[in-house]
């Protein structure tokens, strides 16, 4: 199908550039740690309320996906129509609800971390939401019962729990600590230092099986990436401040790193 303004060739050729890009990236951002949260540095240049950070550089998520795939000239069904309602669903609580409830007094962030995370949210709003609004095949309603969209959805709803579980878990924690951080217990806090990040890696893997699209493995691969260095940053973090750290968890993935 001939889309709106970008042709199927031109958008997969970007696409692939945009997953080169993750995988050159990898290298670089395991050796650089990235100012936020307990890593923020003014060294990155001006910062701005972490709250109101959190919520300008998600929400570019939540409207370019969305927009694209409603004005999107596709054919779309019921099938298509519950892959956004996903990941509109991920993202109302990831650019609204979760930096609400934070306890973030007093934090800040760069503003070029912002800035970087906008553009990032943008471009794989696009490729997403450009796909399946344009591009993408028709999924037939038996999508429902194929085996792809058994184990993508199970992966989903698992990563969905184990994130916000640990949210919730450390939004506690930061409620009931003068500085924020403490050495977080329980769930799989047991195993792992960074459970959040785990759930969200799984989530977007499962949105991956479950939509069977280049752009959706495409965030998956972004969400590997960005997470497992973040996740290695945060456990080296907690070694180093906290002597009695538990030695037996990992990273980020249960047994593995």
């Amino acid at each position: 199908m001939t889309s709106f303004f970008l042709e199927k060739q031109t958008y997969y050729y970007l696409l692939t550039g945009w997953i080169l890009i993750a995988l050159l990236s990898y290298p670089f951002l395991r050796r650089k740690t990235q100012p936020y949260g307990r890593h923020t540095t003014s060294k990155w240049g001006p910062l701005i309320d972490n709250k109101i950070g959190w919520i300008l550089m998600e929400l570019p998520a939540l409207i370019v996906a969305p927009a694209l795939y409603i004005i999107g000239n596709g054919e779309k069904n019921l099938p298509m129509d519950f892959f956004m309602f996903l990941w509109v669903f991920h993202y109302v609580n990831r650019a609204l609800v979760f930096p609400l409830r934070t306890k973030t007094s007093g934090k800040k962030i760069p503003v070029a971390i912002v800035a970087s995370a906008i553009i990032f949210n943008c471009i794989n709003g696009f490729f997403n939401g450009y796909y399946f609004g344009f591009l993408s095949p028709f999924y037939e309603s038996h999508w429902y019962y194929d085996g792809r969209f058994l184990i993508g959805l199970f992966f989903f709803i698992a990563g969905l729990a184990i994130n916000w579980t640990a949210d919730n878990q450390l939004i506690r924690i930061r409620r009931n600590s003068s500085d924020g951080y403490k050495i977080p217990y329980g769930g799989l806090f047991e195993y792992v230092s960074c459970p959040n990040h785990f759930g969200e890696i799984l989530e977007w893997f499962g949105f991956a099986i479950l939509t069977w699209s280049l752009p959706a493995f495409s965030f998956s691969i972004w969400t590997f990436v960005n997470l497992i260095p973040r996740s290695k940053n945060h456990h080296r973090w907690y070694k180093e401040q906290f002597p009695d750290y538990p030695v037996e968890r990992r990273a980020v993935i249960p047994f593995v790193t």
